[in-house]
């Protein structure tokens, strides 16, 4: 009966051991997912941080676009009139 015993002891502690090293397993996989996560939450932030970024950028460009067409009208109707009055003092 001793002998019985100590095997079904054995067997528990068993186990017991690899109910342990579940639980460890479980923890380390807990905390990966949880770093996983992090990480996961910080590349979300920099790509919302980025994307406001990019929102900026495409503001100034359209401001800058905006201004060049200004800019470039206003050259052509100078060309415009410097030619104008030189036709004007060649026929006058």
């Amino acid at each position: 009966m001793a002998d019985t015993t100590g095997t079904r002891l054995d067997r528990i502690e068993a186990k017991l051991d690899q109910l342990t090293e579940a639980m460890v397993a479980m923890a380390r996989a807990e905390e990966k997912i949880n770093n996983l996560k992090m990480d996961h939450d910080r590349a979300f932030e920099r790509m919302n941080r980025l994307s406001q970024k990019l929102d900026e950028i495409q503001a100034k460009v359209d401001d800058n676009a905006h201004t060049v067409q200004i800019i470039n009208k206003l050259f052509w109707v100078a060309v415009i009139a410097v030619a104008g009055s030189i036709a004007a003092q060649l026929w006058m």
